[in-house]
């Protein structure tokens, strides 16, 4: 459910009021006002109304978690200023709404809907910023700009206007999301917040010395700050073949596109690698029924990132849904009609799709003399050099819970760094200090990944995987270092809060459940 779809109103009339003593300190009570479902939350004191629904996807804010000032939700982790509704966490981009409360003695009303909140006065003023990267990390960044009341020159450059890249592999490529919820905003959207879009005239030099990057094209745009956020981009195995038209890789709008068509007239399709990309991919495919056959180097999918046990469980889901695992093989060459794998074996299909991993890139940057070590070096307020910044998948930055430096590939972390970077361009100056997380859908069920854990001593899996009511704990010397959950989503909430806040204690709590 979007969140600006009806729905039925269910708890007390808030508007008509209840007493304060029904209100427990950070629990949400969910209820409405005036026929529209509202959240209120005691707080410290002080109580809060808010909107019931997450305008990332919709995520009942009620079921959610509140921490510190914030509402946060039990979807996708969007966080939210419980007193002025503005999303100061991604994935949302948007605020929900937020309204009077009336006090009359014990009793509490909601009152009208607040506006919404002005810009604020930055610290610093550059005189011109350039956002290398349309994907997750501009898009973010470009609008906390905005939000936070820079109002000099903005260019946004990238492949393609900025969409929602987690529904390529998922409900859009499964044929159950609509084109239109595909664009992460409508095509005047830029224009109207005073952003310069550019696409399809990428950046062929940076000269930092200068402060200018060079596009195609020959245009020069000098900038007084610049987010570098090119992303990655798929690999594309060097085998026979694998530059045929019906091989597909799957990063842009443009390439989801491409597969559907593939889908609506092929009947079979090999999918190259069982990474989460692949394994949604093949979900989506079987959605519209085709064929899929999956072949992987690995003995357990996912095992590397999840761990034998749930790998092999996400496994199963797919073969209850008829996809074929061929494991433990690499593909040898693709021709017209089959791809035949390193041990003689020959899989007919219509069309490839290679979900193999990807490359962070790094050749401008490389170029201009920036530090690189497997991804732009960053310090912790995502600094790379005087005036540069750096975000999502190219950035490799100080994780404060481990102290090394990680580079990692998600959506909801990309848009975090970026909303963090444009901040300290701003004159913020604050460490990024957000806990990774990323959530993988296979048909109908969500896996929630919190921390990260290159590596782990141990795995403990709490509950049932089966039953899809579980928690899986990933520990490095002993400490968690992740979590992953099935099922129990405030669990998952509950991990992020006490690992961002480093409380172990907690940590430990939340994995005994």
């Amino acid at each position: 459910m979007s969140a600006n779809e009806s729905e039925t109103l269910t708890g007390p009339d808030l508007a008509a009021g209840l007493s304060i003593d029904e209100l427990t300190d950070g629990e949400p009570v969910l209820g409405h006002a005036r026929g529209e479902a509202v959240v209120v939350v005691r707080r410290a004191g002080d109580v809060f109304a808010t909107g019931a629904r997450c305008t990332h996807y919709g995520g009942p804010l009620a079921e959610g978690l509140v921490v510190g000032d914030t509402l946060r939700c039990p979807w996708h982790h969007a966080c939210f200023r419980l007193a002025t509704g503005e999303a100061v966490g991604a994935p949302a981009l948007d605020p929900i709404a937020s309204f009077e409360v009336l006090r009359d003695g014990d009793r509490v009303r909601v009152g009208a809907r607040r506006p919404d909140p002005s810009p604020r006065r930055p610290a610093r003023s550059p005189e011109s910023i350039v956002v290398l990267g349309s994907g997750a990390a501009g898009a973010a960044a470009v609008e906390t700009l905005r939000r936070e009341g820079y109002d000099g020159p903005v260019v946004l450059i990238g492949s393609e206007p900025p969409v929602d890249r987690p529904n390529l592999s998922k409900d859009y490529l499964a044929g159950t999301a609509e084109e239109g919820w595909i664009p992460l905003r409508p095509e005047d959207f830029y224009g109207s917040i005073d952003v310069e879009l550019v696409t399809g005239d990428p950046g062929s030099a940076l000269d930092l010395g200068e402060r200018a990057l060079t596009l195609k094209s020959g245009r020069r745009v000098p900038f007084d700050a610049l987010l570098y956020a090119t992303g990655a981009e798929p690999i594309r195995l060097p085998l026979p073949g694998a530059d045929r038209p019906e091989v597909h890789l799957l990063r842009t709008f443009a390439d989801s596109r491409a597969i559907i068509a593939r889908a609506e007239s092929g009947r079979r399709a090999v999918v190259v690698g069982a990474s989460f990309i692949g394994l949604e991919v093949a979900a989506s495919l079987r959605a519209r029924e085709v064929e899929v056959d999956v072949v992987a180097p690995d003995d357990v999918p996912l095992a590397r990132v999840l761990g034998p046990e749930p790998g092999a469980f996400v496994r199963s889901l797919h073969e209850e849904r008829g996809v074929r695992f061929h494991l433990g093989r690499k593909p040898a060459a693709i021709a017209d009609g089959s791809v035949s794998l390193d041990d003689g074996e020959r899989l007919s299909c219509d069309f490839v799709v290679l979900g193999v991993g990807v490359r962070p890139r790094l050749a401008l940057a490389e170029a201009a003399g920036l530090p690189i070590d497997r991804g732009v070096v960053v310090d912790e307020r995502l600094s790379a050099a005087p005036g540069v910044w750096a975000a999502g998948d190219v950035a490799r930055y100080p994780d404060p819970r481990s102290g090394e430096r990680v580079r990692v590939e998600h959506w909801v972390v990309a848009e975090r760094m970026g909303q963090a970077a444009a901040r300290n361009m701003l004159g913020a100056d604050r460490p990024y200090r957000d806990v990774p997380f990323f959530w993988s859908a296979h048909y109908d069920l969500s896996l929630r990944y919190v921390g990260h854990a290159e590596s782990w001593d141990s795995i403990e899996v709490r509950g049932s995987l089966e039953e899809r009511d579980a928690l899986v704990a990933y520990r490095s010397g002993g400490r968690v270092a992740a979590v992953v959950t099935l099922g129990r989503d405030r669990a998952s909430l509950e991990a992020e809060a006490a690992m961002e806040r480093g409380d172990e204690d907690a940590l430990e709590e939340v994995v005994r459940g």
